[in-house]
């Protein structure tokens, strides 16, 4: 069975790769004790220390994209775990700050060299992670990315 029914949109073969991505990812961590929300947050923390940043959990939903409420429950998970450490924000006694512990490092950096072959694996037809249609293609996604989609308010749905 093809991947690409003829006449799918495009918004079926986004969420189509995007389940696709999830479930591969998802079983290439689970040997390391993550799934691939968690995944997503270690990773991003991983960066953010790497750039000497610190987030709030509320940072860290906005870098994701992931829902506030998803984050914390990801982040006591974590920290149950202990991957990650949790900690009330000097400057916002409100706000929990996020940061992995030696193990939580550890932990990243070897899903993260084993999500970045899958990420080779799946952009190997586009040139691979260095391959000009990858960038391109990239490009394409961060642009669509910015398209803002929220619903349309009662004034504007009365003007179609």
């Amino acid at each position: 069975m093809s991947t690409n029914p003829e006449g799918a949109t495009p918004g079926f073969l986004v969420w189509r790769l995007s389940m696709k991505w999830r479930v591969a990812v998802d079983r290439a961590v689970a040997p390391l004790g993550l799934t691939h929300a968690q995944y997503s947050l270690v990773a991003s923390l991983y960066g953010m220390h790497r750039a000497g940043r610190r987030p709030s959990q509320r940072q860290l939903a906005d870098h994701t994209g992931l829902e506030p409420l998803y984050v914390s429950k990801l982040a006591r998970a974590l920290e149950t775990a202990g991957l990650v450490e949790r900690t009330r924000d000097p400057a916002d006694p409100r706000a929990m700050q996020l940061s992995l512990t030696e193990e939580g490092r550890e932990v990243a950096r070897r899903a993260i060299k084993t999500v970045r072959g899958l990420l080779e694996q799946l952009l190997a037809p586009l040139g691979g992670l260095d391959g000009q249609r990858t960038k391109a293609f990239s490009r394409e996604l961060a642009t669509l990315l910015d398209v803002p989609l929220d619903p349309p308010t009662e004034n504007e749905t009365e003007q179609s």
